[in-house]
């Protein structure tokens, strides 16, 4: 068995994630993404790199100096159901944290894997930076069937002093 390795992406590993995400695409899932897009934004993906090969990617995006937002998580269809998407989900969380955002979103057709992550489903007004950003300007605009999905990052403690959340382990069925 090949050895899981999640990493930073690179310039070279752009041109696996167009195509990875092209798969997802099909299934109604994801917004396209170009190679060009890709590359200039490269280091903002992690990765899980199997034996030199990209099996899945996720991006974490700056939507405002408190909000940052998962997009383009995708995990190949041999690699799915082992916790590979978990992975990813959990260094997008640490990076989120290590760079000072007080939350984590992101928006899905399906709330079960984000729900198991400890996101909770939110009102997409909630999310105002991800409409002003993305929304807005997008097709599908009040009609895209997708769920708004937020984890805040920092407990809320007296006075407002936050300090890191706990990781929750639930079981959904």
């Amino acid at each position: 068995m090949k050895e899981l390795v999640i990493r930073t992406a690179t310039v070279d590993d752009a041109p696996a994630l167009p195509a990875l995400i092209a798969s997802h695409q099909a299934e109604g899932h994801l917004l396209p993404r170009t190679l060009d897009d890709v590359r200039r934004h490269a280091d903002r993906f992690v990765v899980c790199d199997v034996g030199g090969d990209v099996k899945a990617c996720a991006e974490l995006v700056a939507l405002s100096p408190t909000l940052a937002e998962i997009r383009s998580l995708v995990v190949a269809g041999d690699f799915r159901r082992v916790g590979v998407a978990a992975r990813l989900v959990g260094e997008l969380r640490t990076r989120a944290r290590a760079a000072g955002f007080a939350s984590l979103c992101a928006l899905t057709h399906d709330v079960r894997f984000f729900i198991r992550q400890n996101f909770s489903i939110v009102p997409h007004v909630w999310l105002p930076e991800k409409i002003a950003k993305d929304c807005r300007a997008c097709a599908l605009f009040r009609q895209c069937g997708q769920h708004a999905m937020l984890l805040p990052l920092m407990d809320v403690v007296q006075y407002g002093v936050g300090r890191p959340a706990p990781v929750r382990r639930v079981a959904v069925a």
